[in-house]
């Protein structure tokens, strides 16, 4: 992995083709990227797929949790049927050896495993870790891939079972940064807090577009809680 700034087109890209879908991933391969990056989880019949919402609902013209479908019925279904403004020709949900296959020798991988999701209660899919790393090894890909994951656990384990595979946790700061946001927002209501927020580093291009950037309050803040 390089130490520079990467560029990575998340899910393929998702506002320019129907996410996580071969489609995106060929068309992020036509722009200056450094790497893409993917989800996977695993059909009832333990197949790799690439795909980011425990299920199939929002984005396909199925129904269903991943955890009680079968792959052959998840390749049934056009991963780009709620694509807004709609989308040429019907995609098929990827595997994740194809999408490494796609990605060999022209950009690194972003891998996230997923975990599994049902009535709002996460689990591990059987294997996961297994199956990521064997297809990794399949394509030849251990030095172009990174497995990243929100599941901590899972980690450890993928290090356990292959050494030289890198890996790295993934944070939730969000409810953290919008309470923090919503302070400075209150913050700058009058127009002498407005004027104090531009000179403490709060742009007019951001304070268009409803963005504040983060002023000394929670620079502060975010010390010393220890996030640099």
């Amino acid at each position: 992995m390089n130490n520079h700034i990467q560029r990575v087109a998340h899910r393929g890209g998702s506002h320019l083709a129907p996410e996580n879908t071969l489609a995106a991933f060929r068309h992020a391969l036509t722009l200056p990227i450094d790497a893409i990056e993917l989800d996977v989880q695993m059909s009832r019949d333990g197949h790799a797929i690439v795909f980011h919402d425990n299920t199939v609902d929002k984005l396909t013209n199925g129904t269903g949790n991943i955890l009680d479908l079968d792959f052959a019925y998840l390749r049934s279904l056009n991963a780009a049927a709620h694509f807004p403004g709609g989308w040429p020709q019907p995609q098929q949900i990827p595997t994740l050896r194809e999408v490494l296959d796609l990605a060999k020798g022209h950009v690194q991988a972003y891998i996230e495993i997923k975990p599994s999701k049902r009535n709002g209660t996460y689990g591990h899919y059987p294997n996961i870790a297994e199956t990521v790393l064997e297809e990794i090894r399949h394509a030849g890909m251990l030095d172009q891939v990174l497995i990243i994951s929100f599941d901590w656990s899972t980690l450890p384990h993928i290090k356990s079972l292959e050494p030289a595979c890198k890996s790295v946790s993934l944070s939730d700061f969000r409810p953290f940064y919008y309470k923090e946001v919503a302070k400075i927002k209150a913050m700058l209501k009058s127009p002498r807090e407005e004027k104090r927020g531009v000179q403490r580093g709060r742009s007019p291009f951001c304070r268009g577009l409803g963005c504040p950037q983060f002023p000394p309050l929670l620079s502060r803040r975010r010390r010393r809680q220890g996030i640099s």
